[in-house]
């Protein structure tokens, strides 16, 4: 990590023991409970994504080796836990069990340049090997099947940067072979219940997708519908039935929102319509590993909802929504179906995670993924919800500072990333962590974000630093107008687009903030679509489409970029960036930085060498929260755990 800047670094240290002295009073006066400590918020679970073994007999789950999180496992109904991975430099998240549960298979990168390659290693033997690793090659794992334990489907840009053709690799021998080479404009494949590529996704020039359709590997390709720019964020297919003559999509097509529909794999046309709701998409669905077919779906309205479609699953999860008021989600299910892993999140505790047996229709308790918490008392996230300046509802949440009075309040505005994402309520650290130093933390789910229907994504579109920022600004109005927040006492943060949110307050409104945290944050939307990584380019004119052109509305696009109003900065800043980040590249970061510098702007820069779009050592997440910490105490009065190591 690098940190560098004008007097705000020379005051960053001294400005801790200030913000420690605030703290005092405020605690004293306020009751704020105890404080939480940052490596219990952030740094690694204790134990974390358990998934059962295909044959039911194993639990695989991420645990600390070392400082360093890797995949453990251990018999279920025995105690003989052990580390299967060896990861030393770069903690682990993805990771999954081969279809004979013979092997782990894990995905790893570099210092985040996200060129993922493919490892696995024996559970017998801990033999680990290389599958698909390459230098400057991303490897993604396409499809896999209980029924066809030996192999598994990659997709790749080995042969170009911006094209990823799928590979069947064989798992005993290694050997990878092209089964679906890509034409040029192939942006996502589909495969069958046989493990083969029968459906693909191209991007449309007006931004929407075609969906093309084969009966075999070896006929040609045929359109069979088309998503218009409209439809395209909101729609994608979920997958093939059984026999491939019919495919379930995620659609939205002559509605509002995206629901879940049967169409015929021939014509296209509609069979049913599955799921629908009025306000909100289908988020998530669960299919049969043996039928193909959709069992349950989720529903994230302000919080999740599940619709069951398979009445023989109707008393396992109303057996399993019992043990928690959390909101459920399953991580895992072995191949018989008979024994589930599920957890549930929960805004105010950690997450807990049992295993189910269908058979005994009994749970197990496993683990929560931190047990230290339970010392802690954790703030509750409330759903939230009012109108924009325009009469858009916009639905957001905020996280109250526990046994604090909830009027004039220091408040963090926390903009998510995408910006084609959304909030969602349950645990959230950063809401945890905001709360319980003394600040209400608002979370807002401004137009162009996904999950509220095409209506509310769409109307995001070319309105980056536009409507976007005025929905966030509404959003401040609302909490001012409510007695929540202190006017005066208003910081915006994000990263990703939020980072860009950030950088948009403080250049664009700096009266309404008074100070901004911007972490991987496009500065120049020209050279920020200018750089993307190359596999994106197949979809910039989806990109252009939401964003703007740069070859034709250059002056639009400066119109909306911070990096040309920098002038404009009155406040405090601290901005971030990961080295290696590929979608949104130090420059960014850079250009506004030297503007700041140049013009004799106060200002904080923390570069991780050994980072790209996020944060994934846990090391660096700790330095970047205790940066953070210490600059929101200097500058709002909120408390701090102490200092960072600068």
């Amino acid at each position: 990590m690098r940190y560098t800047g004008r007097p705000l670094v020379a005051t960053m240290i001294a400005a801790c023991m200030c913000a420690i002295l605030i703290a005092g009073c405020a605690q004293e006066s306020a009751k704020l409970p105890k404080l939480i400590p940052r490596d219990v918020l952030f740094g690694n679970p204790e134990k974390a994504r358990p998934t059962i073994s295909p044959d039911g007999t194993m639990l695989a789950y991420l645990a600390p080796l070392d400082d360093v999180l890797n995949v453990w496992v251990r018999t279920i109904g025995e105690e003989n836990d052990r580390a299967v991975t060896s990861e030393t430099n770069r903690d682990l998240f993805r990771y999954l069990w081969s279809a004979d549960s013979k092997q782990i298979l894990y995905l790893q990168d570099k210092e985040g340049n996200e060129d993922w390659g493919l490892y696995s290693v024996s559970i017998e033997t801990g033999e680990d090997q290389s599958l698909a690793a390459y230098d400057g090659v991303q490897v993604r794992i396409q499809a896999w099947d209980k029924n066809y334990p030996d192999e598994i489907l990659l997709s790749m840009n080995r042969e170009n940067p911006q094209l990823h053709d799928v590979y069947h690799l064989d798992l005993n021998t290694g050997d990878t072979e092209l089964v679906a080479r890509n034409p040029g404009n192939i942006v996502g494949w589909m495969v069958d219940s046989n493990l083969k590529v029968r459906g693909a996704m191209v991007p449309t020039p007006e931004g929407g997708f075609t969906l093309l359709v084969r009966e075999t590997e070896k006929d040609t390709w045929t359109d069979l519908l088309t998503w218009d720019p409209t439809d395209a964020l909101s729609s994608g297919p979920v997958g093939f039935d059984k026999e491939g003559d019919y495919i379930f999509l995620q659609d939205s097509r002559h509605v509002n929102t995206a629901r879940l529909i049967k169409i015929d794999a021939n014509t296209g046309d509609m069979v049913d319509v599955l799921v629908e709701d009025p306000n909100y998409d289908v988020a998530t669905v669960i299919t049969d590993d043996d039928t193909y077919e959709p069992q349950a779906v989720v529903i994230t309205r302000a919080r999740d909802e599940w619709i069951i479609l398979d009445e023989s699953l109707r008393e396992d999860f109303e057996n399993v929504k019992a043990l928690d008021d959390g909101d459920l989600f399953i991580t895992s299910r072995d191949n018989d179906n008979r024994n589930w892993i599920v957890g549930f999140t929960k805004d105010s505790g950690p997450i807990p995670y049992y295993a189910y047996s269908r058979d005994t229709k009994e749970a197990t308790f496993l683990f929560v993924h931190r047990p230290e918490m339970a010392k802690y008392t954790l703030a509750d996230m409330e759903p939230i919800s009012f109108k924009a300046r325009d009469g858009l509802t916009i639905e957001g949440y905020i996280t109250y500072p526990p046994g604090v009075p909830r009027e004039n309040l220091p408040v963090v505005l926390n903009v998510h990333g995408g910006p084609w994402h959304r909030d969602q309520w349950g645990y959230n650290p950063e809401a945890q962590w905001l709360a319980n130093r003394g600040y209400a933390c608002l979370q807002v789910n401004f137009r162009g974000s996904t999950g509220y229907g095409k209506n509310h994504l769409n109307a995001g579109d070319k309105e980056w630093g536009g409507k976007m920022h005025d929905d966030l600004l509404d959003a401040v109005d609302w909490a001012v107008g409510q007695g929540i927040a202190d006017p005066a006492n208003i910081a915006i943060y994000g990263h990703s687009y939020g980072g860009y949110a950030a950088l948009v307050g403080a250049t664009f409104t700096p009266d309404v903030f008074c100070c901004a945290i911007a972490g991987m944050a496009p500065s120049n939307l020209i050279t920020f679509l200018e750089t993307i990584p190359p596999y994106w380019k197949p979809i910039l004119d989806l990109m252009y489409m939401r964003v703007g052109n740069p070859e034709t509305e250059a002056d639009f696009l400066r119109e909306r970029s911070p990096l040309f109003k920098v002038d404009n900065i009155t406040i405090p800043m601290l901005i971030v960036q990961g080295a290696n980040d590929v979608r949104v590249k130090q420059a960014e970061s850079e250009q506004v930085v030297e503007a700041m510098k140049a013009k004799g702007i106060d200002y904080g820069y923390l570069l991780f060498e050994d980072e790209g779009h996020g944060f994934v050592k846990s090391e660096n997440r700790l330095k970047f929260y205790a940066a953070a910490e210490e600059f929101l105490a200097k500058h709002m009065g909120g408390r701090a755990e102490g200092t960072s190591e600068m």
